[in-house]
């Protein structure tokens, strides 16, 4: 489908959703949907789009045509593709848009991903994103202090403690649910399990996190970044444990969290938009771990949050597979595989059987 404007481009974008790609105007570009998800740990795209071209000099960079929207990814001064936005909710919402083929490239939690493959989508884990960022948070006037407290709290309840989730397959859900399996508790998504010692309760999305801390309905919630943050400089709520400080010592430190994914199709067919979009995140990511702050502020205020809570970011953008990255990731797969959450693909296998199931690492930048 051609056409010869913007305005009769964005006319049919609503048609061409469930394709793998439609063209534009801009040179007959070809359009392929992107996804990601209102969270700081996204940083690297969100302040591609917001700086545009003045990214130039790093060789790949965003240039507008509505903004928040779609824009034109720019591959050595020339545009090779059109992304069109898509704003997913969580992880698995992006792992199911994948499976239901309304996504091409985008951003989500490793462990939605590692959930999805296992279940047949085929996609691949195209680069890491990012690390830290995560935190267990309690009301402001909570007498908890300490993880220590909150394991003491849990032992002397007559019933579950209610700890809220924003996704069922969360980087952060995961890495609190194995923390608290270590620490000898019976953790359970049941909520007629009265035996258990912590009831996970799903909220759906990030957005209901602070919401249900407020109301009562929770005693504490575990989220990504900002909405740590925003629960500081809001006085809502305080963390009262970052993930990464969680026993034993060392293990959840710079763990695995956001990562590329584009999805098979797309890397058989346009291996060189993919090679862009990671080139674009990584290089992006690197100048947001040079510029903390002004990174922060930018990612958040274009998801619509104080400056400030932008500011508190402790986020780490990555660049490559590290060894440390693959030992989180095999720790990922042997918390989730003992909790079953595998059934298909992944089930009972280690990060290096899994490797080339999970990761193309072919497109990792390579500065060209």
């Amino acid at each position: 489908m051609f056409v010869s404007s913007i305005l009769s481009r964005l006319a049919v974008a609503g048609i061409a959703v469930l394709g793998l790609c439609s063209v534009s105007v801009a040179g007959e570009l070809p359009a392929f949907k992107t996804g990601f998800i209102f969270t700081t740990h996204h940083s690297p795209f969100q302040v591609a789009a917001s700086r545009g071209e003045a990214f130039r000099d790093l060789g790949v960079y965003l240039k507008p045509l509505v903004e928040r929207e779609s824009y034109e990814l720019v591959k050595d001064g020339k545009p090779i593709a059109i992304l069109d936005l898509v704003v997913a909710k969580s992880g698995s919402e992006t792992a199911t848009l994948f499976a239901q083929k309304h996504l091409d490239m985008g951003i989500a939690s490793i462990t939605a991903i590692m959930a999805g493959i296992d279940k047949g989508t085929p996609m691949k884990i195209v680069c890491p994103l990012q690390t830290e960022g995560m935190a267990l948070v309690v009301p402001r006037d909570s007498s908890l202090t300490s993880w220590e407290s909150l394991l003491q709290r849990v032992k002397e309840s007559k019933e579950p403690v209610k700890i809220g989730f924003h996704s069922p397959t969360s980087a952060p859900k995961i890495v609190l649910e194995g923390a608290l399996v270590k620490a000898g508790l019976k953790v359970t998504l049941d909520p007629s399990d009265s035996k258990a010692d912590v009831l996970l309760v799903d909220l759906k999305e990030t957005s209901n996190l602070l919401a249900s801390l407020t109301a009562g309905q929770v005693e504490a919630v575990v989220g990504p970044s900002p909405f740590p943050e925003v629960a500081q400089t809001r006085g809502i709520g305080k963390v009262l444990v970052n993930l990464g400080e969680l026993p034993p010592a060392g293990q959840w430190a710079n763990f695995p969290c956001c990562v590329g994914v584009a999805s098979e199709e797309m890397i058989a067919k346009h291996p060189e938009v993919v090679r862009a979009f990671v080139a674009l995140i990584s290089r992006v990511g690197a100048w947001c771990n040079a510029h903390p702050q002004q990174a922060g502020e930018i990612a958040a205020q274009w998801i619509g949050l104080p400056p400030e809570a932008g500011r508190k970011s402790s986020l780490v953008f990555l660049g490559s597979f590290s060894d440390s990255w693959l030992r989180g990731a095999d720790t990922y797969l042997r918390i989730l595989d003992s909790m079953n959450k595998f059934s298909g693909s992944l089930r009972h296998k280690t990060m290096e059987q899994a490797r080339p199931l999970l990761l193309d690492e072919s497109f990792l930048d390579s500065g060209k």
